[in-house]
């Protein structure tokens, strides 16, 4: 739909454009995998998980005795990470990872960031790891069940880039579609009465503090078009446990793809 038009009609009718924001927000819009990243989760043992009127399909690449579980962003899944796989392998990891609901080959539906949170928080008990590493939403994902369940132990997690502010993801769709402040402000309290929680509260920067992860380490771009690196600096500057690398020119996406972070990445974690 045309932003202008939307931004005209959002001044009439806030509520039904309201009503296609939560949509938006609700209803991820998944890319198409390369060959490479197919080929990649091709080798891995399968695995279907009922949750939530959901089949979310797991994978799993045997290796050594240590134990990494790969969260995506939103919009991402899985294969995101091919190019993580053989090193992690390479250094004796056993590696897991799913499609979160309605993303990859997991079966589709409207679904939430909660069902996301959830999700992880239990995945990490089922495979019981002690080691993550994350990319962009999943960053809030892992570190809001970490902070939901005070009871998980993480000994070293790799974030690569995180949002802060729930917030902020609202005026990102907010701004896109063109919609008014007051179809903003019905979205916003449409999303606060079905989560039963303040969405100016959701706050990774303010959470963070009280995890359990003894050591993590945050890499962005400073070029980052998606998320700006200040939004990564402010969780880490939260974070006494973190550390923080700036690198330039992978942008948000190729950043999985960028030898020198994935081998960085994969030395932090060993």
């Amino acid at each position: 739909m045309n932003k202008s038009l939307i931004k005209f009609i959002s001044n009439i009718f806030p509520g039904l454009v309201a009503s296609y924001a939560y949509r938006q927000v609700t209803s991820p819009q998944v890319r198409k995998l390369r060959e490479h990243e197919l080929a990649v989760l091709d080798r891995a043992n399968k695995e279907i998980l009922a949750f939530k009127g959901f089949d979310i399909q797991l994978y799993h690449w045997a290796g050594g005795d240590k134990r990494v579980l790969l969260i995506h962003g939103w919009e991402g899944q899985a294969g995101n990470f091919s190019d993580f796989i053989d090193p992690l392998l390479a250094k004796g990891f056993s590696i897991f990872a799913f499609d979160a609901p309605s993303h990859g080959f997991s079966s589709k539906g409207s679904t939430s960031m909660f069902e996301f949170i959830e999700l992880v928080g239990l995945l990490i008990r089922k495979f019981e790891v002690k080691k993550l590493i994350s990319h962009s939403f999943g960053g809030v994902a892992t570190t809001y069940s970490l902070y939901d369940n005070p009871d998980l132990h993480i000994e070293r997690y790799a974030l690569i880039t995180t949002p802060d502010r729930f917030s902020e993801r609202i005026d990102d769709v907010a701004n896109k579609a063109g919609i008014s402040k007051r179809a903003k402000d019905l979205l916003i309290k449409r999303l606060k009465q079905e989560i039963d929680k303040d969405i100016n509260a959701l706050n990774v920067s303010d959470f963070v503090p009280s995890v359990k992860v003894e050591k993590a380490l945050i890499f962005h771009d400073k070029n980052d078009r998606v998320i700006p690196i200040e939004i990564s600096r402010r969780v880490h500057q939260n974070w006494p446990a973190s550390s923080f690398r700036e690198v330039e020119g992978t942008g948000h996406f190729r950043i999985l793809r960028t030898p020198e972070v994935i081998d960085e990445a994969v030395a932090f974690l060993a």
